[in-house]
């Protein structure tokens, strides 16, 4: 069967840091309550993607797939922080994991909990709700079976869960890329990943309506999934890139072996997996991190495929443009992805701050969302094993603008912990910009910036830029870490990754 390997994964370098120690005393959640009724459905002006509490305003989860649980190492656990008018709120927050009250399954060493995230109102109340991913979780004696669980949100915020997929021996369960959208245009949402998809309405107590096998191709690894309607139909499409299972160098960004396959939404559902091809009829080349969104403004859905695999220098590279990572968009059209019309950014591209170096790891941790209220969707990125000066693998984040003539270098900014107003400093091994977020946490029409560092500390942190139009003097920027959340800082990897 096709597995996962992490998306975020902690990546090349970032998972030695991470593992040098996996030990996080987790804090129960806020108002962490058994699953039980929906609460009755909130004005529709609060049905956002992220709203979990329903009071109109996008709230930021966060994985630390590493984290300590009662004793048990890399039980892994998820801190959500609720946002507010003033953006991030660091007194309204929780921690959850397996030995949260309510939640199904209990906190075992290796399970990985929260090792993939995806936000979305499942049930139709009104809510948000958040699913959540154990690529470790044994079931029975099969190990590393995988599990995905949907935590309820509701008036309180999340509270309470359903496990809705759980992994055999034929069939384990690949919950590192989880996407959601209304696959059939049925009004419900659906959960897709790498080898299966779920379809809505969810319920509290049995799950999906149903569930079916999704195969991609034969003998495959998936690298992310995303979801997005790429022709403007109306009804989500579902990329995913992927790569050869036998492939043994995960560091080889070999066009022949990472690609790509588009599976477009209809009212029958998704069609078969049709794969991306150049104009020359070869494999266009897939990546490690994905995002859909509208660059351009004219209707469609543009695939962003962030690939920061570059071999090290250590692999000859077919395309030069890879040295250092790259982001690469393939623009929607009504036929779907079109592979005639794309565009290639690198730290080489003019006006985008930095330098093409080996193993920056630029196309990391993609996010696509509108920063300034434009209409044209930006796209944030980390290259999180830059080295600033002498620091090693110190990492930074970079924006890059969407607009008329797609996504270009016009505009750009980068950010570290050594850019003014930013807190910290920047450390060998932060690996800050392991995953990058753009999310709208105060409700300004604008997405604010976040940005996660798994070896902060030996622990991993978050960062939040509350007006990344006025970047790159980020003025009134926070992070949070263990002390914020009251779980001890040694290894938890926090900042891994956000929810989809």
């Amino acid at each position: 069967m096709p597995q996962s390997t992490s998306k975020r994964g902690i990546g090349r370098g970032i998972g030695v840091a991470a593992a040098i120690a996996v030990a996080a005393a987790v804090t129960a959640p806020v108002a962490a309550q058994a699953a039980g009724a929906a609460d009755a459905t909130p004005a529709a002006s609060s049905k956002l993607h992220d709203d979990f509490n329903g009071d109109g305003y996008q709230d930021l989860a966060v994985a630390a797939p590493y984290g300590k649980v009662d004793g048990k190492a890399q039980a892994g656990y998820v801190a959500v922080v609720y946002g507010s008018a003033k953006g991030l709120d660091l007194s309204r927050k929780q921690v959850v994991s397996q030995n949260t009250p309510g939640i199904p399954g209990a906190a075992e060493t290796g399970d990985d909990y929260g090792d993939g995230l995806a936000a979305g109102d499942l049930d139709g109340d009104g809510y948000a709700d958040l699913v959540v991913g154990a690529p470790g979780e044994d079931v029975g004696e099969v190990t590393a079976a995988g599990t995905l669980a949907v935590l309820w949100g509701g008036k309180q915020g999340l509270s309470g869960g359903t496990a809705v997929a759980t992994g055999t021996e034929q069939d384990r369960v690949d919950p590192q890329t989880p996407a959601l959208g209304d696959f059939d245009g049925d009004g419900n949402l659906d959960l897709a990943t790498g080898n299966r998809l779920l379809s809505g309405p969810f319920d509290r107590t049995t799950g999906a309506a149903k569930s079916q096998s999704l195969v991609l191709e034969a003998d495959y690894v998936t690298d992310d999934v995303a979801a997005g309607d790429v022709d403007h139909d109306g009804i989500t499409d579902l990329v995913a890139l992927i790569h050869d299972r036998g492939d043994d160098d995960l560091h080889d960004p070999d066009a022949r072996h990472r690609r790509a396959v588009y599976l477009r939404g209809t009212p029958d559902g998704l069609s078969a997996p049709a794969p991306l091809k150049n104009a020359d009829g070869t494999r266009m080349r897939g990546g490690e991190s994905l995002g859909i969104g509208d660059v351009n403004k004219d209707g469609y859905g543009d695939l962003v495929i962030g690939r920061s695999l570059d071999g090290s220098g250590e692999v000859e590279l077919e395309d030069p443009l890879l040295k250092g990572g790259q982001v690469g968009v393939v623009y929607g059209s009504a036929d779907g992805p079109d592979t005639s019309r794309t565009t290639i950014v690198t730290q080489e591209t003019p006006n985008v701050p930095g330098g093409s170096e080996w193993g920056d790891g630029f196309g990391r941790g993609i996010s696509v969302a509108d920063v300034d209220n434009d209409g044209y969707a930006d796209v944030s990125t980390g290259s999180p094993s830059e080295s600033l000066g002498e620091v090693y693998a110190a990492g930074q984040i970079t924006l890059l603008r969407g607009g008329k003539s797609g996504l270009t270098g016009d505009g750009s900014y980068s950010i570290s912990q050594n850019t003014k107003n930013v807190p910290g400093e920047a450390e060998q091994n932060d690996f800050f910009g392991a995953d990058t977020k753009l999310l709208d946490v105060n409700g300004d029409g604008r997405a604010e910036l976040f940005a996660g560092a798994t070896g902060e500390n030996r622990d991993g942190g978050v960062w939040a830029f509350p007006n990344p139009v006025n970047a790159p003097t980020p003025s009134g920027s926070v992070s949070f870490g263990a002390g914020t959340l009251g779980t001890v800082a040694d290894g938890s990897a926090l900042g891994s990754g956000f929810a989809r």
